[in-house]
């Protein structure tokens, strides 16, 4: 069996699975955040359910209009944070203690290797960097996740995604998957599972592997696995009561395609407007003048991400023309940016800090773009009017092009400033 199958299987008490069966399989972690939560509350009391199947096993999170952008933002939240204290809910996670879901739940322990998590966000998938199955689901399957612990799913094919080399300099993860999406497209990878694999991986840290699974999902995959090992042995040792399951496909797993990625090749990449496949080489836009930059989001606000800007940048300020927007995904990682006195050296240099919120990812809050506007920014996904008015462009790109940009008010390949 693949890894995909291995861990459904794992979860549906079936010896085996193939791709196509149909299977209902128990659950290991639910997520919720402050825009989905409401809906799932009110189906979950429709459905006459009482009482959530395991008040562990749950995890609510504030992070999406957080903090509240609104009055109507403020009631989400509200119905959530009751929604939690009323069945019990250990895993709320409230403004001030909140982050990015895709970052609080790994970083809390949250997700194992092995683990089968669902979420009401399409980038659930992030957890996959940790050897789990996780995929997004809607509000209504939210609900009945809830009440009974487990939910139905197609098991899925597998495409296959080898990485040799190592990165050249001021390349990085968020480069590989923009190349990857790029050669698979929005749709290559339909309710397949990516399981991103080879020697390579030995050499990129987990917070470039939460980036690569993280937009999975934008070449249309169900999830993104990379198979567990010493890196992720690493990682979860901070959590020692939670030791996960190690897996990996069989050697005579079936796969529906296998790609082959070299990062010796590799260069900074970016994607145009308006679909994160529409990839090329830096060196084909730059020139392109921005407006806003945004350094952040579950793909790109961690720890590695915050020091690759901050070696781009150096001492240079931000361009007087560009709105640079930072946005550490945890209060974890605001304390680790102080204690660096990184965010020293962004304020100084012109930028401001966001608190950790989704805002500008969703054109939610905090750096909305008007009409005839132009971003770059480190997220996922620059679809047409996501970011704010229909008429402005975001492009994507890792935290080196967005540091380069922001230093210089026009798309910069990183190599010219170092």
């Amino acid at each position: 069996m693949t890894l995909a199958e291995k861990i459904l299987a794992g979860h549906c008490g079936r010896d085996n699975v193939k791709a196509g069966d149909m299977v209902m399989a128990k659950v290991d972690m639910v997520l919720g955040t402050d825009v989905t939560v409401p809906l799932s509350v009110e189906v979950f009391r429709n459905m006459g359910a009482e009482r959530v199947f395991d008040p562990e096993k749950i995890a609510l999170v504030n992070d999406h209009f957080v903090p509240a952008k609104d009055i109507k933002a403020a009631a989400l939240s509200k119905i959530m944070r009751e929604f939690a204290r009323e069945q019990g809910i250990t895993n709320y996670f409230e403004v001030g203690r909140s982050g990015i879901c895709h970052s609080i739940l790994p970083d809390n322990g949250l997700v194992r290797p092995g683990d089968l998590v669902v979420g009401a966000d399409s980038h659930t998938c992030t957890y996959g960097a940790l050897g789990a199955f996780s995929t997004g689901i809607g509000s209504t399957d939210l609900a009945c996740a809830w009440a009974i612990g487990e939910l139905w799913f197609r098991v899925p094919e597998t495409t296959r995604v080898v990485v040799t080399g190592k990165f050249q300099p001021l390349v990085g993860a968020k480069d590989l998957i923009l190349h990857i999406i790029g050669e698979l497209g929005v749709d290559g990878a339909l309710y397949q599972a990516l399981e991103f694999t080879g020697e390579a991986f030995r050499h990129i840290s987990m917070d470039g592997r939460f980036t690569v699974a993280n937009m999975a999902i934008e070449a249309g995959a169900k999830t993104g696995l990379i198979p567990p090992d010493d890196v992720t042995r690493e990682f979860m040792a901070q959590f020692p009561d939670r030791k996960g399951l190690y897996l990996e496909s069989d050697p005579d797993a079936e796969f529906s395609r296998v790609l082959d990625v070299s990062l010796d090749r590799l260069e900074p990449l970016v994607a145009a407007p308006y679909l994160p496949s529409n990839v090329s080489p830096v060196t084909e836009v730059r020139g392109q003048k921005v407006d806003q930059v945004v350094i952040g989001s579950c793909t790109n606000g961690r720890l590695d991400d915050f020091r690759a800007a901050a070696a781009v940048m150096g001492e240079r300020p931000v361009h007087p023309d560009v709105r640079l927007i930072m946005i550490p995904t945890t209060p974890k990682l605001m304390r680790a940016l102080l204690e660096e006195r990184l965010i020293d050296r962004f304020v100084a240099a012109g930028a401001i800090i966001s608190p950790p919120t989704c805002g500008p990812c969703i054109g939610g809050h905090m750096g909305v773009l008007a009409a005839g506007e132009v971003g770059l920014y480190t997220t996922n996904r620059n679809f047409k009017g996501r970011n704010g008015h229909p008429d402005c462009r975001v492009f994507l790109s890792g935290p080196e092009v967005a540091a380069a940009t922001a230093v210089t008010g026009r798309i910069t390949d990183p190599r010219e400033l170092i």
